[in-house]
Parts: C-alpha cells; sequence; structure tokens
C-alpha cells in the first residue's frame, strides 16, 4: 500500500495526474494488480479512482503518502552521512521503510541533523564504521 501512495503523489506532483498504466509502470506491477489495490484504496477512503480518468489522493491518503516520503528521504538522508553507496542505500531503504517506528524513525533524524551540524562529531562516528 506505501509504495502505491508513494507513487500516486509523485505522479501527481510531475504530471498533475495518476493513471493506472503509468503506476504500473513506474511500480513493474501489472495493470490490474494496480487496479486492484486502487479500489481497495479508494474503499478505504484514501484515494479517489475513477476508472478510465485518473486517481487522486483523498486529505488522509495524502498525509500518508507524504509521511511515506518523508520516512524515506530521512533514511536515505542518514545512510548517506556514512558514504554508502547510493545503490545500496536505495535496497537498504526500501526495506527498512516499511518496518520503522515513528520513534526510531525521530531519533534517526535527531542524529542525522546533529551528525550534519557538527562536522567533527560527523567525522568521529564514520572513524567508528568499518
Amino acid at each position: 500500500m506505501d509504495d502505491y501512495l508513494e507513487q500516486i503523489l509523485h505522479l501527481i506532483e510531475d504530471k498533475g495526474y495518476a493513471r493506472a498504466v503509468d503506476i504500473s509502470k513506474n511500480l513493474g506491477i501489472s495493470q490490474a494488480s494496480v487496479t486492484n489495490m486502487l479500489q481497495r484504496l479508494d474503499a478505504e477512503g484514501l484515494v479517489k479512482h475513477e476508472k478510465y480518468r485518473g486517481t487522486v489522493l483523498t486529505d488522509e491518503g495524502q498525509r500518508i503518502a507524504r509521511a511515506i516520503i518523508e520516512r524515506h528521504e530521512t533514511l536515505t538522508r542518514f545512510l548517506r552521512l556514512f558514504g554508502i553507496d547510493e545503490e545500496t542505500i536505495y535496497r537498504d531503504v526500501e526495506g527498512m521503510e516499511h518496518h520503522v517506528s515513528r520513534p526510531t524513525l525521530e531519533v534517526i533524524r535527531a542524529v542525522a541533523d546533529a551528525l550534519e551540524a557538527d562536522a567533527a562529531l560527523l567525522e568521529r562516528v564514520r572513524k567508528l564504521c568499518p
């Protein structure tokens, strides 16, 4: 569900609309699977989906999608601090982002903020890493 909401928000921001065919292409999932999920998200009140017309996020869907993107960006920002390559970061964040709790994410954000604000501290921490 998270990947769908995130993708819908990205498409709307990039193109002004989100169609099942675009979501399918971007996620590498069959259009039938996307349509089924869109119907489910519609029933849950997270999107408004009209066949052949497109999909928009409800206020609640948009709130959740933005939180998903924020979580993704926070984890990515944190891992970049340690010089991890982008491909590894992408794979790891895709695995972690669906499981990290809000309190843990807040700790990660606070640590990232502190490390970004203090270059000497960041360097000391980097020396601890393999």
